[in-house]
């Protein structure tokens, strides 16, 4: 995994970063966002200091391995919140997004199938724990991969109830 140089970097703290086969992965500090790693990328995960693995994925998705039992054999710490689809995209899974990121044992990953989960979890926790602007923290989800209008809607909705 490496984190590539941008100009605007300190205007933009997300940082494009290439990380084995994953085909899309940021970085935020000591946070990496990211659709789904191959076996092989947990442990370059692994070599970059990860240290806690928060994985939105339901178990019934389709996936080569299992992955609770690579990230835990590679002494990770493995975290599920499952969740899939706007139905599911409740107040409680966001508040649990947000506990998550906020008190996971840093460096840490949150992932999903393509990072669009990835997306609403970052924006609700961007604006109402580490004070983002709505209009910032929302160009920011959409970068590392938000792209379901329903996501969209129903974490505005939420930001605006818990602010």
């Amino acid at each position: 995994c490496q984190t590539h140089d941008r100009a605007s970097a300190a205007a933009d703290p997300v940082e494009d970063v290439s990380c084995g086969s994953i085909k899309q992965i940021h970085a935020v500090g000591d946070l990496y966002l990211a659709g789904q790693p191959s076996a092989a990328d947990y442990q370059l995960l692994k070599d970059r200091g990860v240290r806690t693995v928060i994985d939105l994925r339901k178990p019934g998705e389709n996936r080569a391995f299992t992955e609770a039992r690579v990230v835990t054999d590679l002494g990770m710490n493995y975290m599920a919140l499952p969740w899939n689809g706007p139905d599911e995209l409740t107040d409680d899974k966001l508040d649990a997004m947000r506990k998550l990121l906020r008190e996971a044992d840093r460096p840490a990953v949150m992932k999903c199938g393509s990072s669009n989960r990835v997306g609403a979890g970052w924006l609700a926790y961007r604006v109402l724990d580490e004070g983002v602007a709505v209009d910032a923290a929302l160009a920011e989800a959409k970068r590392v991969g938000m792209r379901t209008p329903a996501y969209e809607t129903i974490t505005l909705r939420y930001i605006e109830a818990n602010q």
